[in-house]
């Protein structure tokens, strides 16, 4: 399965700490989401990073996380 990410042209980008975090992918998802927030970006690119990232298996949604933020 090949599939492209599609990054919103209004993306503010952030930093997710996600070393030393629970590796779980709704740890993921919810650490991330609550630094695109915080990070000022509206409901839609939050709204584009969540679709994207639960549309694979693990390895996708890591792949997705760092096309939407720097991954610390």
């Amino acid at each position: 399965m090949t599939s492209t990410t599609l990054i919103p042209q209004e993306l503010v980008r952030t930093t997710v700490k996600l070393t030393g975090e629970d590796g779980n992918a709704f740890s993921i998802l919810g650490l991330t989401k609550r630094a695109l927030k915080k990070a000022g970006n509206s409901q839609a690119v939050v709204d584009a990073y969540m679709e994207q990232a639960t549309s694979g298996d693990y390895n996708h949604l890591l792949a997705v996380t760092m096309q939407f933020a720097d991954v610390a």
